[in-house]
Parts: structure tokens; C-alpha cells; sequence
């Protein structure tokens, strides 16, 4: 198991605060990851040596940043300052495929977790697909992310046991094949470009 705590807070004080509380609800001495949520700018230096003390203390193991701009990964990337990128990638947004993969060293990257998978749900929506077109299941959504070698871990938005347990087939389906692959592109680009009044490539 893999604990990892989010952190919305984007002080150091509040930080270390809530984080310290959350470690004791949860009477564990560490966390595995500390989440740092919705960062669209460069934390500032001096609140991210914090967060390296936060390491030396041993209050957590590794560091991540989720933000949906994948320009500040690849800013980011080039100093080594993350462990982990909390990143967004699903069939409708594609980017990461062409502006961050690429930017990684293949050999000693950071760790790459998805998040919105589903495209919260709208992959999953028979009114919102093409004509012609079946709507994704869930474990679709979830096997077109882990099919790209670079993603590591794809978060599952499971509302039951039961749905947790479908998602966890995933691991023994693999990855889609190629033919699968187009599909789901085809469906991600078709809302990709109805959201953007185009019909192109996600940037």
C-alpha cells in the first residue's frame, strides 16, 4: 500500500500543518507521497526547500505536484524537483503525449500518475459521443492511459466495491491494442473539438 496525502494549500505553514494532522488521524508516521494540488505557477523556492525538509524529518517519502499546466512539469523537470507528476491525460487530452513524455529522461524520470481518466464521465456518455460510436466503458478509459509506457499509475474514480473490483481487471486485461487505441482517440478528439469548435488534434 501506497499512502499519499493532497494538499491544496499552496503556504508551507498549512502544509506542514495539515499535514502533521492527517498523519496522526491516521496514526501512521509518514506519508509515502505529499500531493501538491492545483499548482498552475512555479511553487516558490523557498516554500519547496520546505517541502525537502518535510523529506529530511521523515514526515513523507516523495513529493508530487498535480496541475493541468504541462508546461510547468517540463519547467520543473529540468531542475529534477519532482519525485512524482500528478498530470492530466485521458483520450480528450492528449498534450502530455507531446509536451511533457518527450521532455522525460526514460532512464531516471519522476513517476507519472493520470488523473481524469474518464474525462469526468463524458468518455463514458453515450449523448456526447460521435455518430456511429459506443460510448467507452470505464476500464476503456483506463487501459488507453496505462497502454502509454510513460504512465505509471491511473487513478479510478470507483463510486463502490463492486466498481472497484471492474477496475482492478484492467491490471489482467493489458493494454488495448492498436485498433482499440484509434478508437478511443477517435472519440476523444471528436469532443476535443466539439468543446473547441474544431475538429483537430488535441494540443
Amino acid at each position: 500500500m501506497v499512502v499519499s496525502i493532497f494538499s491544496y494549500s499552496h503556504t508551507y505553514f498549512l502544509i506542514e500543518s495539515l499535514l502533521t494532522r492527517d498523519l496522526k488521524k491516521l496514526g501512521i508516521d509518514y506519508a509515502d507521497v505529499l500531493i501538491l494540488g492545483y499548482y498552475n505557477n512555479r511553487p516558490r523556492r523557498r516554500m519547496m526547500d520546505k517541502i525537502y525538509q518535510l523529506k529530511e524529518r521523515g514526515l513523507i517519502r516523495k513529493m508530487a505536484i498535480s496541475s493541468h499546466k504541462r508546461g510547468l512539469f517540463t519547467e520543473l523537470e529540468k531542475e529534477k524537483l519532482l519525485d512524482i507528476m500528478h498530470i492530466r491525460y485521458n483520450a480528450v487530452h492528449q498534450g502530455a503525449e507531446t509536451d511533457v513524455f518527450p521532455f522525460l529522461d526514460k532512464t531516471d524520470r519522476p513517476g507519472i500518475v493520470s488523473f481524469t481518466a474518464t474525462r469526468w464521465g463524458q468518455l463514458l456518455n453515450p449523448k456526447r459521443m460521435p455518430a456511429g460510436k459506443e460510448p467507452l466503458k470505464a476500464t476503456d478509459a483506463y487501459r488507453f492511459v496505462l497502454s502509454n509506457p510513460m504512465v505509471d499509475v491511473c487513478m479510478v474514480g470507483a463510486r463502490n466495491a463492486k466498481e472497484m473490483v471492474e477496475n482492478l481487471r484492467v491490471l489482467d486485461m493489458g493494454p488495448l491494442d492498436q485498433e482499440e487505441i484509434n478508437n478511443v482517440r477517435s472519440i476523444g478528439d471528436f469532443l476535443y473539438g466539439r468543446k473547441h469548435g474544431k475538429f483537430s488534434e488535441p494540443k
